[in-house]
């Protein structure tokens, strides 16, 4: 037997010290896909590969393409203990975990820092358009989508540009390659066979949810309340609310509204889930239907199970 094993590969910046001082590398982890969910969440089935302070998270991941190419060539020969024979597993890159500044990087994006500003679609444009009424509301639209081939021609131009200007030997070397070899010198995961680099790096839902949309608004709404004098009913209201649907034992109401500035993703997941019931005659309307679409999509994004993936596909 010859069975396919889906890789989810993570690297992100860490700390390499014990104690708060921040001691910068760069580490890379590894999950089996066919595992189940539950099982993927246990400590002993996230296998660490390699770690660096000195190596670029490029140069790692380099090395980290090569040894799936080169595995996925040969396969890897063991002994299944549940048919009691031996099988042949093929590995294959899924997909890539991380935030979203480390996946910016990994499909040679430079994040927030462009006029386009999303690494999967051409949605921005100049700061000017940006602030205008058009350019606004354009931010809201899904753009074309990004291709590991466009992005590799748009890199390609930038090093063509640098050369007509004086470049560097390394730059001039570079823009002599062609084809994969040319794609690996700019990115070796632009190339990579059956993987799209843009469309492989699922968006992180802590950072850009929990702690982006979520944080801010109940930041703007602990405003709102304080202003009108009634954080502590609200704070009432949270303590007796039920807890049944939630997959949290205990919301510490005291908690939340004396640390309502220092929150973490666990209080603004059980937060956007509870407060339309909260505070339907403490705010005004459109920061209660806010609020209820913010719940709304929490639930879809936190969707574990899919029953029918043919319905799932087709409203998704």
């Amino acid at each position: 037997m010859v069975y396919a094993v889906p890789l989810i590969v993570f690297m992100d910046d860490v700390s390499g010290n014990v104690s708060k001082q921040w001691n910068k590398h760069h580490a890379i982890y590894m999950s089996n896909a066919n595992l189940p969910r539950e099982m993927l969440e246990k400590e002993f089935c996230v296998r660490f590969v390699t770690s660096s302070p000195h190596a670029a998270p490029m140069e790692m991941m380099s090395a980290m393409q090569d040894s799936i190419g080169k595995v996925k060539e040969s396969g890897i020969f063991t002994w299944d203990c549940k048919d009691n024979e031996e099988v042949m597993l093929v590995p294959y890159g899924l997909f890539l975990g991380g935030d979203n500044p480390m996946h910016a990087e990994e499909c040679s994006h430079a994040g927030l820092h462009c006029n386009y500003f999303c690494r999967t679609c051409e949605v921005g444009g100049t700061k000017e358009y940006k602030e205008s009424n058009e350019g606004y509301n354009s931010i809201f639209v899904p753009g074309q989508l990004r291709t590991p081939a466009g992005t590799a021609a748009e890199i390609r131009a930038q090093f063509v540009t640098a050369l007509n200007s004086g470049a560097s030997e390394k730059i001039k070397k570079s823009v002599s390659l062609t084809g994969s070899a040319l794609d690996d010198a700019i990115n070796p995961l632009l190339g990579v066979e059956g993987f799209n680099v843009h469309q492989d790096t699922p968006t992180e839902i802590l950072h850009t949810v929990l702690l982006g949309v979520v944080k801010y608004f109940w930041g703007q709404s602990v405003y709102l309340l304080e202003k009108a004098k009634l954080l502590d009913l609200f704070q009432m209201r949270l303590d007796s609310i039920a807890k049944d649907g939630l997959n949290s034992p205990c919301l510490n109401a005291e908690y939340i509204c004396h640390y309502k500035g220092s929150l973490i993703g666990k209080h603004f997941k059980s937060l956007a889930q509870v407060m339309p019931f909260l505070i339907q005659d403490l705010l005004p309307r459109t920061v209660l239907d806010a609020w209820t679409i913010i719940g709304e999509l929490v639930v879809h994004i936190w969707h574990t199970e899919i029953d029918d993936t043919e319905t799932y596909l087709v409203r998704g």
